[in-house]
């Protein structure tokens, strides 16, 4: 199959039959043969019902129904995980998203590159609780991640097949597509989009997604820069304290020989003590993450790398097989 449009949505009843019929209004026409999987996520207001039309009434349309809501993350995985074409598209199920830029998506996908990003430039959301947070949201990540991809949020992208089952996708991580993709060495590259104001339904955006952002690029963070070397997170932290609990030692026996201070009432010699056992456990942390990594590696079989394509190499069990 060639293309595989992925949607994960909840309680989106009155979109899905005008979102399915603009989708084949733009898909038909590029001769391709394509599947549009549906992954609802434990909707309440009746959009199984209506998936279950649309299957019944087009064989190239695939509905998964999860057992609860899972989470936008979950869902998107389960749809990557069923679609069987060689490029896999996403987007919302809420209209936002224009079915009209998949062809453009798809053609520059085919200029050699694993993702295609949408970058919604002109956005029609509110202000105030959806553009504001998302672009300071968007700077942070960019700041903290060195990832180029201006809108992290836009939904609406093309991946090969490969890229896409390479993505780890799990807790809440659809956000930080880009940076996961940075990870695994994808070629990327982001394209404006259009991008409509929400017609039915209720958005499922809240302020507080924007903190759980700011925690989830903190394990992003570890794992896209220190996954492969824990001790230079922990390790550095147990070194800084070191040196202050060092520096606070000294500052105390100055102050015992030079003024005569007593030091057992001094509160930078308790400070030295707090920042050495801090400093210890810090190092030891990293030690622990160390064979942790070489656990986690080493006993699946696992490697800390990722390639591209070979030519001319066979794996080492079949390179024995015939020098035997």
């Amino acid at each position: 199959m060639d293309l595989s449009v992925v949607i994960p949505i909840r309680d989106e009843k009155d979109n899905l039959r005008l979102l399915h019929r603009r989708l084949h209004e733009v898909l038909d026409p590029l001769g391709l043969d394509f599947e549009i999987v549906f992954v609802d996520d434990g909707s309440t207001d009746g959009s199984v019902q209506v998936l279950e039309e649309l299957a019944l009434s087009d064989g190239r349309t695939r509905v998964i129904v999860l057992r609860r809501n899972y989470g936008q993350t979950q869902a998107l995985r389960a749809g990557i995980d069923f679609a069987a074409g060689s490029v896999i598209v996403t987007m919302d199920g809420d209209l936002q998203n224009d079915p009209a830029d998949i062809p453009e998506l798809l053609r520059v996908l085919e200029q050699g590159y694993d993702v295609v990003f949408g970058w919604r430039q002109h956005r029609q959301d509110g202000l105030w609780l959806r553009k504001i947070p998302s672009w300071l949201a968007n700077a942070l990540i960019r700041a903290v991640t060195s990832t180029p991809v201006r809108d992290l949020g836009c939904t609406l992208r093309a991946m090969t097949r490969q890229a896409a089952q390479e993505l780890s996708l799990y807790g809440e991580m659809h956000r930080f597509i880009p940076v996961l993709s940075l990870e695994c060495g994808h070629r990327t590259v982001q394209i404006p989009v259009r991008h409509h104001p929400r017609r039915f339904g209720k958005t499922k955006y809240t302020l507080s997604r924007s903190f759980r952002v700011a925690l989830d690029l903190i394990t992003v963070k570890f794992l896209h820069s220190y996954l492969t070397r824990p001790m230079h997170v922990f390790g550095g932290g147990g070194l800084l304290c070191l040196a202050g609990s060092v520096l606070a030692l000294g500052v105390t026996l100055l102050e015992k020989l030079a003024w005569q201070e007593d030091m057992t009432g001094n509160p930078l010699l308790l400070l030295s003590v707090l920042l050495t056992v801090v400093g210890v456990q810090f190092i030891s942390l990293g030690l622990i993450g160390e064979v942790l990594v070489r656990t986690y590696y080493e006993s699946q079989g696992k490697r800390a790398y990722r390639i591209r394509r070979t030519w001319n190499c066979e794996p080492d069990r079949e390179r024995r097989a015939k020098a035997a």
